[in-house]
């Protein structure tokens, strides 16, 4: 076995919490020795899934369909899931991952809306839900990671959905559906403006109510928009680093590779002086509005110092949690911070 296979096991948590199967991920990983395997191994176990979602689709049995559909979504993401060496095999298995998600968007509960929003004269592509029974929702603008993208984000969603507020999940510059045009753009600010400048063009949300989420990288894309876009009312931040490049030493090789090809840079020498530029320095003590950050103490990517000097450098009112036994995003121990983080998000915007 790989050292690349050895470390994907640490992932089990994440990829099961996240929409995997549990039984998939024992199955699987009990056969992978080799990493040039991973997205052939997952797309083969994914296509099971997507097979039993078209059936379902055909058979008009559509609260089924988007059960098996989501399942097939998040596997098909995972099988691409950091597999930067082979770009035709990851973003085969990228578009799958979209249209078993485009497929179950209208049969989950609550809908979802697949929306592009205008973007430096192409689009971001995103997923809209609104909460049932809410005439006009506050919407949690929804930010992922380093190789995270709107196929990961259902079971987060609910989080919201169920607490009367509307999500806008959008595969951001770098991200997911963006990442073949645009590369990661350490000024976030400049990409948040233009979602939420579409979002008030609709009449059936509150757009007077916005709020920003993010986990992993996106743990310091919401917190850097929150510190320049004031529309934003509330900021949630789990496990974003403080300064990017100061981490690069210590990232794993998977990581390092990601960051390279999504930031579209020649080497690895070129990726990181570009991180670099993904700092809170001198822009965290612009953040005002209220800010909820999350930490895991185990975690070896971000570490939680990082999110302590967040949170102590804001300048509005500002809640810290640090899972005491929580991996990167506390994926390990989801129950610890993601109903307590979502009340906090409701609670806010309805304000």
């Amino acid at each position: 076995m790989d050292d690349k296979i050895k470390h994907a096991h640490a992932w089990m948590a994440r990829m099961t919490v996240n929409g995997v199967a549990p039984s998939d991920f024992h199955d699987v990983m009990a056969k992978l020795e080799h990493w040039d395997d991973w997205c052939r191994a997952w797309s083969a176990r994914a296509a099971i899934h997507e097979a039993m979602g078209r059936e379902a689709l055909d058979d008009k049995h559509y609260i089924s369909a988007a059960e098996h559909l989501s399942r097939a979504a998040a596997t098909y993401h995972f099988s691409k899931y950091l597999f930067v060496q082979d770009k035709a095999q990851m973003r085969a298995a990228h578009m799958k991952a979209v249209a078993c998600l485009n497929m179950a968007l209208p049969h989950l509960d609550p809908p979802g809306e697949r929306v592009e929003i205008p973007y430096e004269g192409k689009h971001l592509v995103g997923v809209l839900r609104k909460p049932k029974g809410v005439g006009k929702a506050p919407v949690v603008i929804m930010t992922m990671g380093l190789d995270s993208t709107k196929e990961e984000l259902l079971t987060f969603e609910l989080n919201f959905l169920d607490r009367g507020l509307a999500i806008l999940a959008v595969d951001g510059p770098g991200q997911g559906e963006a990442e073949y045009d645009f590369p990661i753009r350490p000024d976030y600010e400049n990409v948040v403006a233009p979602i939420i400048d579409w979002l008030e063009r609709r009449d059936d949300i509150d757009a007077r109510r916005i709020g920003i989420w993010g986990i992993s990288l996106g743990g310091y894309y919401g917190p850097r928009s929150a510190a320049f876009e004031k529309r934003i009312r509330a900021c949630i931040a789990n496990c974003g680093p403080y300064d990017w490049g100061a981490l690069w030493d210590k990232l794993p090789d998977l990581t390092r590779d990601a960051y390279v090809a999504r930031s579209h840079s020649k080497s690895p020498e070129e990726a990181h002086s570009k991180a670099f530029a993904i700092s809170m320095r001198g822009v965290s003590e612009r953040i005002t509005c209220p800010l909820f950050v999350i930490a895991g103490r185990l975690d070896r990517l971000c570490p939680p110092q990082d999110a302590e000097r967040l949170a102590s450098e804001a300048k509005g009112e500002t809640t810290l949690l640090v899972v005491p036994d929580g991996n990167h995003v506390a994926h390990n121990r989801f129950y610890r911070y993601r109903p307590q983080s979502a009340d906090w998000m409701a609670t806010q915007l309805a304000r």
